[in-house]
């Protein structure tokens, strides 16, 4: 891949198809018409002071992990062990590519965030960027990174809409009690039963108080907060009622626990 002349390079980004991640692959722009223009090094520039610069020795999963982009970020910062997973095929294929490009070892597997018990393995870093509101069972996700592959860090960015406001929440109220449910910085997660911005698969919309409050339901300390979308936590004690798991079919008095959700 070394070898490869930014002619090559660019007829076989032209051949995986449309690029969400809008990276520089020795020259050639993946994404040159984005409409969020140098996404995701733009989003990166602005909180990329809140990850540790040397990751020697520590080991990284990207969940979601798109076509790499935040991955070959980590290797760059000298991080041993670089996973990234993602259900979607050609993300995959790009993200494969564009690791040989830069001749960055790192593993890419078909998986999703609800299968990471499968990977038996927990990680110093987990990142979890644009994924949330793609998912119909967001909270269980957070449960799930929590429970089987988070060791110290997570590192979360969703889309957010409402109000940046955070409202003080009390531990308890009253039944009768209904109007903090109004205020602008009550946690809210919005859920959008057809499109947003063309995309199906836009599920949720949560405003930052209900960002930060999910994360402390997942059982992660919230540490910094170095843009407006994106948590830097730290993996603290599981939560009182932990993750909860479907019941599951059986097929011939066989448990088909193991079976993808």
């Amino acid at each position: 891949m070394a070898d490869l002349t930014p002619d090559q390079i660019r007829d076989r980004v032209a051949a995986l198809g449309d690029w969400f991640h809008n990276m520089d692959l020795k020259g050639v722009r993946t994404a040159p018409d984005h409409f969020l223009h140098d996404y995701p090094a733009n989003k990166f520039a602005r909180f990329q002071q809140a990850i540790p610069a040397d990751m020697t020795g520590r080991s990284v999963l990207d969940i979601g992990c798109n076509a790499g982009f935040y991955s070959l970020e980590m290797k760059r910062r000298g991080a041993d062990r670089v996973l990234g997973i993602d259900f979607d095929d050609r993300y995959l294929e790009q993200a494969r590519f564009a690791a040989e490009v830069e001749d960055a070892d790192i593993e890419f597997r078909k998986l999703s965030v609800y299968d990471l018990a499968a990977l038996n393995e927990r990680f110093d870093l987990v990142i979890f960027m644009g994924v949330l509101y793609h998912l119909r069972h967001p909270l269980l996700a957070l449960d799930l990174i929590h429970e089987h592959v988070a060791d110290d860090l997570l590192l979360f960015q969703s889309m957010q809409r409402g109000s940046d406001e955070v409202f003080p929440v009390a531990a308890d109220y009253d039944f009768n009690e209904q109007g903090h449910f109004d205020e602008p910085g009550y946690p809210k997660l919005h859920f959008i039963e057809h499109r947003y911005a063309h995309d199906p698969t836009n599920w949720w919309a949560p405003n930052a108080a209900c960002s930060a409050a999910m994360l402390r339901s997942a059982g992660f300390e919230i540490v910094d907060h170095p843009e407006s979308e994106v948590f830097l936590c730290r993996r603290g004690p599981p939560p009182a009622l932990g993750a909860a798991y479907p019941a599951r079919a059986t097929t011939n008095g066989h448990d088909r626990s193991g079976d993808r959700a």
